[in-house]
């Protein structure tokens, strides 16, 4: 199994954000850019990954904000029946807590993105996990540029609320958590490699 990557929006370039808009200024006590956080969760899962000799591909090394077309376009290379797309983000708009997206429908993705709900409880267990069980399975079902187009299964990970200062101050900006953001990712990571790919 090969996990493709994908930190979504762009990073800071010399101190310059690359990303309109995606962060949450709360004056004297900090800032957080969605790209930047993104990449630092993502560095976190190569680390492990490499560790535990897990293949991977980061689909967007580049600091700048790689288009969407491009990021699927670099994905839909790898054979689909053996990988699976994963995007990190973190949330914004009021709420709190995570949530796990998937293309609308029934299909392989469904499956990866449960496992990440249930890992995400295991890790967080006093936090909420924004579910939609319409469909009889906890993600959510958005049509996603990089969910609907990709070839091969894709889960998109929504990390707390930049705009909710609980979650902002006790998990966001703090290393404690976004270490337990990378260990639930790597947890979930390595029970699809297990329970859907079968090896």
């Amino acid at each position: 199994m090969l996990v493709l990557l994908d930190n979504g929006h762009g990073g800071l370039i010399n101190g310059k954000y690359e990303t309109p808009g995606k962060r949450k200024d709360w004056g004297d006590k900090g800032i957080i850019y969605e790209g930047e956080f993104n990449r630092a969760i993502v560095g976190g899962i190569i680390e492990q990954l490499t560790y535990l000799k897990i293949p991977y591909v980061n689909i967007a090394p580049e600091y700048w904000d790689v288009r969407l077309e491009t990021r699927v376009k670099r994905a839909n290379k790898y054979p689909p029946n053996s990988c699976f797309y994963l995007s990190v983000h973190s949330n914004a708009g009021g709420g709190e807590g995570s949530e796990m997206f998937t293309s609308p429908g029934d299909t392989k993705s469904d499956g990866i993105a449960t496992i990440f709900g249930e890992e995400y409880k295991s890790e967080f267990p006093n936090r909420k996990l924004r579910t939609d069980f319409s469909d009889g399975d906890l993600d959510k079902e958005q049509r996603f540029y990089v969910l609907t187009k990709t070839s091969m299964p894709a889960v998109l990970t929504e990390n707390f609320f930049m705009d909710n200062y609980d979650e902002f101050s006790t998990i966001l900006n703090t290393r404690e958590g976004r270490q337990k953001i990378v260990d639930y990712h790597i947890k979930a990571i390595i029970r699809t490699k297990k329970e859907i790919f079968n090896n």
